[in-house]
């Protein structure tokens, strides 16, 4: 992969005395990102940067994560779509478009059915969002039995290394500073044991997503890799259906980790989108 330049981000004092790790540039109606593990927000260092032109772009560490302080209280889907909704409020940014991937997809979700009216438009990408479909060997292992819990506290440099295999096409790797400081914040004893919060958080409430799905009113696009190996186009297939009016367009090519390699045409496809052009199923 060829050198990255990694977003430039502040660290923003909260009114609950809390840091938080984020990147606001552009202008335009604001788009928020989310991002899942073990990267975070500099893993929209190649599209924020061309969305900037048409949009406000925010992306930020959830907390927790990454380089933003951890803050009390539970970590299922809900909870997580509750602490968008305080992070918008602090920025003063009302109906954003919220574009969520891997487990930065389900708090996208539930933020679209429990505040229909603070939400603009919804694009889900590459996320496990049905509990009973269809997903990698891997997912399976680690989600049976808690495993993945045990691993993130005492494997993270096997997790990592997975994720760069199986996230990237072969022969591709993350660019240097990309990876620093993935891995820098991925490292971190307090990191891995909020994600292995969350994990547990997202089990637990996984079977309950589904009926909030049916209620989403906002448009809605299913954005998903062609060649995702940990999940399949048959979970973007089954949301599309789930999500009344939705739209689905898969990147061709694409893998997990498609926002560093497929980055021209995963923002042409969003742009489009936002100003309502058809938006073809299949994207090359």
């Amino acid at each position: 992969m060829n050198h990255v330049p990694l977003l430039a981000t502040q660290r923003l004092h909260l009114s609950n005395g809390k840091h938080l790790r984020i990147f606001r540039s552009g202008n335009g109606p604001p788009i928020v990102l989310l991002h899942g593990y073990p990267e975070n927000l500099q893993i929209w260092s190649q599209v924020a940067p061309l969305l900037a032109d048409h949009f406000e772009v925010i992306a930020f560490d959830w907390p927790g994560m990454g380089y933003s302080d951890e803050w009390p209280g539970g970590t299922t889907p809900q909870l997580l779509a509750r602490r968008l909704l305080l992070i918008l409020d602090e920025l003063r940014v009302s109906r954003p478009t919220v574009l969520g991937l891997d487990m930065g997809g389900q708090p996208a979700l539930a933020f679209a059915a429990m505040y229909s009216d603070r939400i603009q438009r919804l694009i889900v990408m590459n996320s496990l969002v049905f509990g009973d479909e269809q997903t990698s060997w891997e997912i399976r292992w680690l989600r049976k039995f808690g495993f993945n819990r045990f691993v993130l506290r005492t494997l993270p440099g096997l997790i990592f290394r997975r994720a760069e295999r199986t996230f990237l096409s072969r022969g591709e790797r993350l660019d240097a500073r990309l990876r620093s400081d993935f891995w820098t914040a991925f490292q971190k004893s307090a990191v891995r044991r909020f994600i292995s919060k969350m994990c547990a958080g997202y089990q637990g409430t996984l079977s309950q997503l589904p009926e909030m799905y049916r209620t989403i009113r906002c448009p809605t696009l299913v954005l998903w890799a062609e060649h995702d190996k940990h999940f399949p186009l048959i979970q973007a297939r089954r949301l599309h259906e789930a999500i009344r009016g939705s739209r689905l367009s898969i990147i061709r090519e694409a893998t997990h980790w498609m926002p560093l390699t497929h980055a021209m045409v995963l923002t042409d496809t969003v742009r489009r989108f936002d100003v309502q052009i058809p938006v073809d199923e299949a994207s090359s």
